[in-house]
């Protein structure tokens, strides 16, 4: 696990500098798409070392996986939408146009966050939490991999307020939406519809569609109902999931002791 996670970070570290020549959001896009490939052929390499499949660790390509793409997108659309209900229902804060709307950025940006969020499930929940939770169970597997995915963003850029209590529960959600649907597709969708959904309500580094005014003396309240929004919408993610997962165990349980009878 810590060597395909270093060989992920190795390759980040050789696409960041390429993508950083583009203008615009294609630094995003090119990072995105080279480590996402790498990822993929990276899960391929250490699926044949194991001797294992690459539906065992999800990232296995179904005639299904669009569709699992576009339902975890769904999911992260409605997490989006419910942060936006709980600081707009806080008060002190509109939202005003912070573009000309036009359909290509919106489109690049979608792009970028899908290869990006591509990357990171490769990296974190699909090969190395699978192989984890094989031996360790899921929760310890998702304790490890999220303090690794932590660490990460920190590095990245994050304080250590949002690292250890913002990308600590984005792991958790993510990991545990691939346990549960056995596959990379769902947590993929949520969290590019996250990121992306941030971006369009302007709560990233460069607005998307719309831009967040403040009222002044405020900025403190709306961030903390924006942390409030961002923790409920994820750890009703996790319970969701969770749920979903040992519905899927006792049944297996179930199906397993019928025919053990049999």
């Amino acid at each position: 696990m810590l060597l395909f996670y270093v060989a992920t970070l190795v390759m980040l570290m050789v696409a960041a500098p390429i993508g950083a020549g583009f203008p615009g959001e294609w630094p995003k896009i090119m990072t995105g798409l080279i480590t996402a490939i790498a990822g993929c052929l990276l899960t391929v390499i250490f699926v044949r070392w194991d001797k294992s499949r690459l539906v065992e660790v999800g990232a296995a390509l179904t005639s299904g996986s669009v569709v699992r793409l576009g339902a975890g997108f769904a999911v992260g659309a409605v997490m989006v939408a419910i942060q936006c209900m709980i600081v707009f229902s806080s008060g002190h804060v509109r939202w005003v146009s912070a573009s000309d709307r036009k359909f290509t950025p919106v489109v690049l940006a979608l792009l970028a966050y899908l290869l990006l969020a591509s990357r990171e499930e490769l990296a974190f929940h699909g090969y190395p939490l699978r192989r984890l939770q094989r031996f360790w169970g899921v929760w310890p597997a998702q304790i490890v991999v999220a303090i690794a995915f932590v660490l990460e963003h920190r590095v990245g850029g994050f304080n250590w307020t949002n690292a250890l209590l913002g990308a600590s529960i984005g792991s958790l959600l993510f990991g545990m939406a691939s346990i549960a649907t056995r596959g990379l597709a769902v947590p993929i969708g949520i969290h590019a519809a996250w990121n992306f959904g941030q971006w369009v309500i302007g709560f990233r580094e460069l607005p998307g569609l719309w831009r967040p005014i403040i009222e002044e003396g405020y900025t403190a309240h709306v961030n903390h109902a924006l942390f409030a929004g961002y923790w409920i919408a994820f750890v009703a993610g996790i319970t969701l999931f969770w749920r979903v997962h040992m519905i899927q165990t006792k049944r297996e349980m179930s199906t397993s002791s019928s025919l053990a009878s049999a």
